[in-house]
């Protein structure tokens, strides 16, 4: 949720600061050309006054009658010129040079320059220039007319260079963009901490219900910071947790309870099932079909309390060789399995795991003892253990009849069994404790086709942790 929720923040932020930095930049370049334009306006205007009484030039003559203020204005011309590098110069009407610097400089025939000598010829000085970018190598052009007794006699023109100007509008720029940019991680530190500071609850909030759905029922959310909101969805969180618990633990004491009182009477029924069999010929087959079905209801009986416990009691987690342990319960079941007809072959290499070895002995005797009474004799039932990664696994795949994919969505239900099977012994409660005693030590059981033995045969998957769970480290053991 945090790579989700983060990076929309940053987003949002660098709009922000996209949209006040543009207009900023912006705002910045045109403020230092402003400052260029304004201090060229008023050289012009000193140029203008110098200009406005220098006596005109001789109708048709290319030479100047000597005047004391046009020898003035062309040394202020010259001396501007050398110091700023700005062609300058005043221009008759005609386009003619009244006094220009350098010398050799004239009024082009197009371009910016004669624009701006044209506007000036109206009596106003020239429109500002466009704006000048750091990346664009062009030059300010302003004119500004000398008037004399209400007409226009002759207009001053500058020509500026714009490096100084766009050096100028860069370092702003790159100043404003370390500004944005400090800004910015400012912005994405403050967002990681706002982010960890509402999602710190969610994150306790989602380990404590990932605990409580593997089977750790008495994980509670810690109290931790965040939003009031927040707070109050942990505590109302708890809350259910401790209802949700009691009334588990109130079915589970019903069942126990249930099957205890239970198992008195049925004894009691089946004794006197028993010594009423003493008074029938021997080999009636109704006494031994109700002999059978007592039978199999204190199996059922002893299966629910087996059960419960099972889902009540919590795992004694220890660090075992699973193909050890594994190797042991094949062996308990060889007699079995031979006299079966079937052979239980595998692979069991020392492989460590943490487990609870009672309750990981008992799912596997009941799925070998699952897998031997429906695979037929000549067949064999196949265990390998492997271990890898933050797992280790024991599958147990047998060679009988299998099951199709709807059976294998339902099986390990509870009182589940096959339509095909319900003349096999058995009270479909087997791999539900099986189920349960794995997941209270952080382990799995899962089911499948053997695609090895089709179209028949079934894969039963046992997974058990190689780390301890709970641990902090989530480093596997050797």
């Amino acid at each position: 949720m945090r790579t989700r929720l983060l990076p929309l923040l940053i987003v949002l932020m660098a709009a922000v600061l996209l949209a006040l930095g543009f207009p900023l930049a912006v705002s910045l370049a045109g403020g230092e050309q402003q400052k260029v334009v304004v201090d060229r306006i008023d050289d012009t205007a000193r140029f203008a006054a110098l200009a406005q009484f220098v006596t005109d030039r001789p109708t048709g003559s290319r030479q100047t009658v000597p005047d004391e203020r046009l020898e003035t204005l062309s040394r202020e011309l010259t001396s501007y010129n050398e110091v700023y590098g700005i062609r300058a110069g005043v221009f008759y009407r005609s386009g003619v040079a009244m006094a220009n610097a350098p010398g050799d400089w004239s009024l082009p025939a197009t371009g910016e320059v004669r624009e701006a000598f044209g506007e000036a010829l109206l009596s106003r000085r020239s429109h500002d220039p466009a704006q000048v970018w750091p990346w664009q190598r062009r030059r300010l052009v302003v004119a500004s007319p000398v008037i004399r007794d209400g007409d226009v006699v002759a207009v001053v023109v500058t020509d500026s260079p714009t490096g100084q100007m766009r050096s100028r509008t860069l370092h702003d720029w790159l100043l404003l963009g370390a500004g944005e940019t400090a800004a910015m991680l400012l912005a994405v530190g403050a967002a990681l901490r706002l982010t960890g500071w509402v999602l710190r609850p969610v994150r306790v909030l989602d380990a404590t219900t990932h605990d409580i759905a593997t089977g750790r029922l008495k994980s509670r959310v810690a109290a931790a910071g965040g939003p009031p909101e927040l707070r109050r969805l942990a505590r109302s969180f708890n809350e259910m947790a401790d209802h949700v618990e009691d009334v588990l633990e109130q079915q589970r004491a019903f069942v126990a309870d249930a099957s205890h009182q239970l198992r008195n009477p049925l004894a009691a029924l089946l004794l006197r099932i028993e010594l009423l069999a003493l008074e029938l010929p021997e080999g009636n087959e109704e006494i031994a079909s109700v002999r059978t079905e007592g039978k199999r209801l204190a199996q059922v009986l002893d299966d629910l309390l087996d059960l419960a416990l099972a889902e009540h009691a919590a795992a004694d987690l220890r660090l075992i060789d699973i193909g050890e342990l594994t190797a042991e319960r094949v062996a308990a079941w060889a007699p079995a399995a031979e006299a079966e007809g079937v052979a239980l072959v595998g692979e069991w290499p020392a492989t460590t795991a943490w487990a609870d070895p009672v309750a990981l002995s008992s799912a596997l005797d009941a799925v070998i003892d699952n897998a031997v009474k429906f695979t037929p004799g000549g067949e064999r039932v196949e265990v390998k253990v492997s271990g890898g990664g933050d797992t280790s696994t024991i599958v147990v795949a047998d060679h009988g009849p299998g099951l199709t994919d709807e059976e294998l969505a339902r099986v390990g239900d509870r009182f589940w069994r096959s339509g095909r099977h319900q003349n096999v012994q058995g009270s479909g409660l087997g791999l539900s404790i099986s189920r349960a005693l794995l997941a209270a030590g952080g382990g799995s059981i899962a089911y499948a086709a053997h695609r090895a033995a089709e179209p028949r045969g079934l894969k039963v998957t046992v997974t058990v942790p190689r780390t301890e769970p709970g641990s902090a480290s989530g480093v596997p053991t050797a």
